[in-house]
């Protein structure tokens, strides 16, 4: 593993900040995530570095500085247009909130730094002029052991910060580790300070679990740790075969949000209620727009024997651009419950392609005729009829697109205003 540090690809802009900050006399590392994935031999996203030097000598150090989280001992450098994080060596006083520390302390010795950080896999630090690795907890061997522990006291470190414990399955998840038991028997009792968490942060980390290629042990473990319950409590309450079926429906899809959440959803919740639970986790409008449209259609086995008018009603309702997804969610749910029924949904499937590749009209836009052709062939102006009237016409070419031509369509307006006049 020390070889994969040792042989890792540093940005030269980052370097660059490590060797200013050690010319003038300071101690400096990078640390954390970068570390941990240096370490496993996988490319970091991004590098964070930590240093003896306080913000105002960071500052004074480099020609470009942003002071993003001053307060708190954090600066960006700015070197050939990349961005260099920077934070102070520091303790933390109580956490009051189950978020934030009530005070920071800057101080001068790596260790302490570490000694606040979460888990012991992201509690190490490197220096790749020196080559030095510092580990005081054990990190490096819980890596090779797969394993994710708390620095010190779980208790402690998860009433620090209530969303250490969703972190804790986010990782155990992504890299395919086990929680070390007093880690994870930590989770339970500290339940309430995770309440506290806003759910745009517990959102965040619970999509990463879903998208994960373990999204179904993940989902377990949230369960089992009562964190699920905290924030999907449909599932969460769900008997065991149908919380089973929803996580391997999950799986079974692209690892996308909004397919993900449709085909965990689809059988547990009504379209409208996914909408709603999209909203209540703070997925962007369009995302839970999507979810409770997907899970509205999902149980596509109930239209194996439609007609082509009633499948282009469902196109109509989905709209072309949601036909793929909801297939995706769609086979998910066949291939987990009914897997005897995949050559049925497969002819549905090919049959609703067909249908959408002959591009028939499927809103009041696709009409041949405008609403001002509408008021033109009646003989009325602007009027409730006017809307019944392209209502009428729509619902006519949905069961024959072969009618949406001008002429057929006013001579089906005349005849639908006179059977309206007797």
């Amino acid at each position: 593993m020390l070889a994969n540090l040792h042989n890792a690809d540093i940005p030269r802009p980052v370097l660059d900040v490590l060797r200013r900050l050690r010319e003038l006399g300071f101690a400096v590392f990078l640390v954390g995530g970068c570390v941990r994935d240096m370490v496993r031999g996988v490319p970091p996203k991004d590098f964070d570095v930590t240093t003896s030097a306080h913000p105002h000598e960071v500052q004074a150090a480099f020609k470009k500085v942003i002071p993003t989280g001053i307060q708190h001992g954090t600066v960006t450098v700015v070197i050939g247009g990349t961005h260099v994080e920077v934070t102070t060596f520091r303790s933390e006083g109580d956490y009051h909130d189950g978020r934030r520390p009530s005070t920071v302390k800057f101080e001068s010795d790596i260790t302490e730094d570490l000694s606040r950080r979460d888990f012991t896999i992201n509690a190490m630090a490197y220096d790749p002029i020196s080559r030095d690795l510092v580990d005081p907890f054990g990190g490096q061997a819980d890596l090779q052991a797969h394993v994710i522990r708390c620095v010190r006291d779980p208790h402690e470190r998860f009433s620090e910060d209530g969303l250490r414990p969703m972190r804790a399955v986010r990782f155990a998840t992504v890299l395919g580790f086990m929680l070390e038991p007093s880690t994870r028997a930590a989770i339970p009792p500290t339940l309430p300070v995770f309440r506290k968490v806003a759910l745009e942060r517990v959102r965040e980390e619970f999509v990463k679990v879903l998208l994960s290629p373990r999204a179904e042990s993940g989902l377990v473990l949230l369960a089992e740790t009562g964190l699920l319950e905290v924030f999907l409590p449909e599932l969460a309450r769900a008997d065991a075969e149908a919380a089973r079926l929803a996580r391997a429906a999950a799986h079974a899809v692209p690892a996308e949000a909004e397919l993900r959440m449709a085909a965990l959803l689809a059988d547990l919740v009504t379209g409208p209620q996914a909408r709603e639970l999209g909203i209540r986790l703070k997925f962007p409008n369009k995302v839970a727009e999507t979810v409770g449209l997907l899970v509205e259609h999902a149980v596509l086995e109930k239209r194996f024997s439609d007609g082509d008018p009633a499948l282009r009603r469902l196109l109509a309702r989905t709209g072309l651009g949601q036909l793929e997804p909801l297939l995706a969610v769609a086979r998910a749910r066949v291939q987990v419950r009914s897997p005897e029924r995949l050559p049925e949904f497969t002819q549905l499937q090919e049959r609703l392609r067909a249908l959408a590749a002959a591009k028939p009209p499927l809103t009041t836009k696709d009409l041949a005729l405008t609403g001002g052709d509408i008021m033109a062939t009646l003989g009325v102006g602007p009027s409730a009829i006017v809307g019944e009237a392209t209502r009428f016409l729509l619902d006519t070419v949905l069961d024959e697109p072969s009618l949406n031509q001008p002429e057929k369509l006013k001579e089906l307006l005349r005849t639908w205003q006179a059977g309206k006049g007797r």
